[in-house]
């Protein structure tokens, strides 16, 4: 097989893993705005893809070029080694997604790509600069959105406590469209880069760096410059997008109602305001945020503010262990995809 042929397909298997993850994280988007009932489940995945995909217009692509060559030496990179890290990513998301476990797509796609690149050069080819702010937002993403989360419900529950509850509970449900536009918003522009990101990096080891650089200096977004090719950047909010749309209901559950049963319109509009607000900050600060983390984080608030007995702590504790294991399980299964793509396949490229 000719080597262009082979990047051509691992582009398409980018944009694959690009699908599982608006798929896999669909629950993200909509469980609340689902379990508050302010939408169908048609509706609301139709509402989350649309802004998913206007998404690609608003923001900049600091976080693709964070994943492409602030993580990874790009000398250790090579068309095995994105292979590889694909490899890891979709297979991480298949396997958490039958287990029904709302885990991070975006780490799952950075450890496999580092358990690739360690398979292949060594632990000299992990930039430490790099993965230091990845992984204190790893730690920081859930508290800062707890945080939002309780404060933003206990705000508005001090200003709504004199209302009419029906009345509350209506506003509230329109304002839910808008929170949960917002938060899909911030989905879309974060998590579509991170694909953005390993199709550069790709086309820079295959050695057609040119075909993923924005023509015309870029064009200037809300956060920052479109730096990277616009066919790159539309296909993948399309394939996530797309992705949203298929769904992910067995995950939806478990954000939506087993964190914290009950949740009604004023929790959900806190939740998605805080999880939007924590996504936003990590995208303009160019860090590849896990928008599971964040929506976790905030729906913990919101069950909070009615006292530790509304949240189901248990399932807390369930996503975090599955948090953690993500790294390691992600990169092994992206080292063993190196190793797939390097002996079985490397042979019959040319």
């Amino acid at each position: 097989m000719p080597m262009l042929y082979f990047v051509f397909l691992l582009v398409a298997i980018a944009l694959v893993f690009d699908f599982f993850n608006g798929f896999h994280d669909a629950a993200n988007s909509v469980a609340t705005v689902v379990t508050t009932r302010v939408l169908s489940p048609l509706q609301a995945v139709l509402w989350a893809a649309f802004f998913n995909f206007v998404a690609a217009f608003l923001f900049g692509t600091g976080v693709a070029q964070t994943i492409s060559n602030k993580l990874i030496d790009p000398k250790a990179v090579d068309v095995y080694v994105i292979c590889g890290g694909l490899i890891g990513a979709i297979v991480w998301d298949i396997i958490t997604w039958l287990m029904a476990l709302p885990t991070s797509s975006s780490h799952a796609i950075i450890s496999g790509y580092a358990g690739a690149a360690i398979a292949k050069a060594g632990w000299s080819s992990i930039l430490i600069k790099g993965w230091i702010p990845v992984i204190v937002f790893l730690i920081i993403s859930p508290v800062i959105g707890m945080i939002l989360g309780w404060g933003i419900m206990t705000g508005l529950s001090w200003l709504t406590r004199h209302s009419n509850r029906d009345k509350t509970e209506k506003r509230f449900r329109h304002l839910q469209l808008l929170s949960a536009g917002l938060y899909s918003l911030g989905h879309g522009t974060n998590d579509a880069q991170k694909t953005m990101g390993i199709i550069v990096a790709l086309l820079a080891a295959a050695g057609h760096e040119q075909w993923g650089k924005a023509t015309h200096n870029g064009f200037q977004g809300l956060a920052g410059k479109h730096e990277i090719a616009w066919w790159i950047i539309l296909s993948c909010h399309a394939a996530m997008a797309l992705g949203t749309m298929a769904g992910g209901w067995r995950i939806v559950k478990t954000i939506g109602s087993r964190i914290t049963p009950h949740l009604r319109p004023l929790g959900g509009f806190s939740a998605e305001m805080a999880a939007a607000t924590t996504i936003g900050f990590a995208t303009i600060a160019k860090v590849p945020i896990s928008t599971t983390h964040a929506i976790g984080g905030a729906v913990l608030g919101v069950g909070a503010t009615r006292g530790p007995h509304a949240v189901r702590w248990i399932w807390g504790e369930k996503i975090v262990v599955a948090w953690i294991v993500t790294f390691p399980g992600a990169a092994l299964i992206g080292a063993a995809g190196y190793a797939l793509a390097h002996f079985a396949i490397q042979p019959f490229i040319h």
